[in-house]
């Protein structure tokens, strides 16, 4: 898949007519032989800004930047070919302005190839998607906990109890009416998630939200055991690669210095053997 083609299998408006059928499923990915994989069992694959903390070593994805979500974009796209490819736009490149939003999502499409992007916001950025959604841009939006606000909520905490529940529902309704195909809600309490899904027409992406969502995301080196520096109450480890790779590159390091690896099968012999003769 070229970086000048968005024709793929799953499009913007096929996710949206999933609303209330079956789940969407959801993974990240920033590689291309991840993608491979996210491509073969999900709808969509996120290029998400979390890259920065779980390949680049971040403390938190603030310092994600334009070059490394294109880089990685380019990437999924190449290695998917029939789930959908979502672009997180990261921090400072949509905030200031609709038309900043705009110039940076068309750029994340046209070099990357991905058919859509997401951004984090809800009705504080209602006007932002409606700009991007009207020019030709989809959008998925981000609304809950969104880590990019993160020091001004004040950490990485569940957003919607008591007196918070009817502002985190104007915001889904928000990025509904600005044009969004579909919405995350990142550590939402299950039953306000639930009421925001029956209520909404586009489907709702859940991540710490509940069963009740029209589909699920997880961060890809989270539930395969891989990035191991913190472990939220919502994921669910479905392997641990990373102690599988522990216990190999410990194989490996205690071979190398007892002198077995390479055995001779892992070398090559000095003479070359004869060749076979001819009948």
């Amino acid at each position: 898949m070229s970086a000048t083609s968005s024709l793929r299998s799953v499009l913007p408006p096929d996710i949206r007519a999933r609303k209330g059928t079956a789940p969407l499923v959801v993974l990240t990915a920033y590689t291309t032989p991840v993608a491979r994989l996210v491509d073969a069992h999900c709808d969509i694959a996120l290029v998400g800004d979390s890259v920065g903390m779980v390949l680049h070593g971040m403390t938190s994805t603030l310092g994600v930047t334009m070059e490394m979500m294109m880089l990685h974009g380019k990437a999924v796209v190449r290695g998917c070919t029939r789930a959908m490819v979502v672009i997180d736009m990261p921090f400072g490149s949509y905030e200031e302005s609709p038309e900043q939003a705009y110039r940076n999502a068309a750029r994340l499409m046209a070099e990357t190839g991905a058919p859509a992007v997401k951004l984090e916001g809800g009705a504080h950025m209602a006007e932002t998607i409606a700009f991007l959604t009207k020019r030709g841009v989809p959008v998925m939006a981000h609304i809950g906990l969104t880590p990019q606000s993160v020091n001004t909520l004040g950490g990485y905490k569940v957003v919607g109890r008591e007196g918070e529940a009817e502002g985190v529902m104007a915001d889904a309704r928000a990025v509904e009416e600005a044009g969004a195909f579909a919405v995350v809600l990142e550590k939402v309490p299950m039953g306000l998630a639930a009421r925001i899904t029956q209520n909404l027409t586009i489907p709702t992406i859940g991540i710490g939200a509940g069963a009740a969502c029209d589909g699920q995301v997880l961060v890809v080196d989270d539930m395969l055991g891989l990035f191991t520096e913190f472990r939220p109450k919502f994921v669910k480890r479905y392997a641990n690669l990373g102690q599988d790779a522990n216990r190999a590159i410990a194989e490996y390091a205690a071979e190398v210095r007892a002198r077995s690896f390479p055995a001779p099968e892992n070398a090559f012999a000095d003479v070359l053997p004869p060749k076979d003769a001819k009948p």
